[in-house]
């Protein structure tokens, strides 16, 4: 009885038990609910786009378009090409591309506060002369 219940095979029942795989995970989640997540998120950035006319909130549309396209990198790459990371460094180069992207555009902002003391972009439209 004693060699039974050895911590080992206690350890395996327990492991046995508890089943979690994250490939399992995401194969729950079809291709078509992605990929609708992804276009409302990228239409709506677009929106924002078009109608905001503060630059922050500008950025911000710009930044949802953005990740709406990672979440396409990463579904098409997880249905398409499972057990490949192609998808995952494609998203992280456009993470990386983002983050300059955003500070560069912080910096203009906020020279253009400085300036003008708005941010609104037909405030903008000053600097032509």
């Amino acid at each position: 009885m004693a060699a039974s219940s050895s911590p080992a095979k206690r350890r395996k029942r327990k492991n046995n038990n508890i089943i979690f795989n994250r490939t399992t995970m995401i194969q729950e989640i079809p291709l078509q609910y992605l990929l609708i997540v992804a276009a409302l998120m990228f239409f709506i950035g677009v929106y924002g786009f078009i109608v905001r006319r503060s630059l922050i909130t500008i950025l911000m549309s710009l930044e949802l378009m953005l990740n709406a396209v990672n979440i396409n990198f990463v579904a098409f790459n997880h249905y398409l090409y499972p057990g490949h990371l192609n998808g995952q460094f494609f998203a992280f180069i456009v993470i990386a591309i983002a983050a300059v992207e955003a500070s560069v555009a912080i910096a203009l902002i906020i020279n253009i506060y400085r300036r003008f003391k708005s941010i609104e972009s037909d405030d903008i439209s000053q600097m032509k002369h």
